[in-house]
């Protein structure tokens, strides 16, 4: 049976047998011994996005360290709130914060603790539920993920792509007035404005 251990762009962990490109943690463990979830749903404020395969490392997966999770794709990660990690995606991490310095207009570039900071606050309500907030799909960069009352889409070349576990569905028209709820935190959507590169799955590009 599967592991509750696949993020969706809203933030939870469900279980599903469809894979992913990205896996990654939100700061050390919080399953039980059953390899079951309680009521936590994160650690720390380190929330990271890694590569599936760094230096032949071989893991039990919710294992004694940590809650493993898997994304879809990086897409799903930021919506998520989660960065790229500062080791097994070195370069990433160094452009993400790049261009986090450049939408903030501060000199030099941010600390993992000043950014993850500023997630923690943008991505979580009241310390528990998504945080969200309301833009006109044309403010928003491809990229970015939005959601209507039930469903998570991916922006992309001013359509809308349905989010699954399995990948996205076809693309759907919609007006650059529409107002959407935007899942991708705040400050990651500025990251993407400024033109940090998003990794996404191959269905986005068919």
């Amino acid at each position: 049976m599967a592991l509750q251990n696949r993020v969706d762009p809203f933030g939870e962990l469900i279980a599903t047998p469809a894979r992913g490109m990205f896996f990654g943690n939100r700061g050390g463990r919080f399953h039980r011994d059953d390899r079951t979830l309680g009521t936590r749903r994160w650690a720390s404020r380190q929330w990271i996005c890694c590569v599936l395969d760094f230096k032949n490392r071989q893991r039990e997966v919710w294992g004694r360290y940590y809650t493993e999770m898997f994304f879809l794709d990086e897409a799903t990660a930021l919506a998520a709130g989660h960065r790229p990690c500062a080791e097994c995606q070195r370069e990433r991490y160094r452009l993400f914060r790049e261009h986090w310095a450049a939408a903030s207009g501060i000199a030099g570039v941010p600390s993992a603790d000043g950014m993850d900071d500023v997630l923690h606050a943008e991505r979580l309500e009241a310390g528990r539920g998504k945080r969200t907030y309301t833009a006109r799909l044309a403010q928003l960069p491809a990229g970015v993920m939005v959601a209507d009352e039930a469903h998570a889409y991916l922006v992309l070349d001013g359509a809308l792509l349905p989010w699954a576990p399995e990948g996205y569905g076809p693309r759907r028209s919609a007006s650059a007035a529409a107002e959407m709820r935007v899942l991708t935190p705040r400050s990651i959507v500025d990251v993407i404005a400024r033109g940090y590169p998003v990794g996404l799955h191959a269905s986005a590009l068919v």
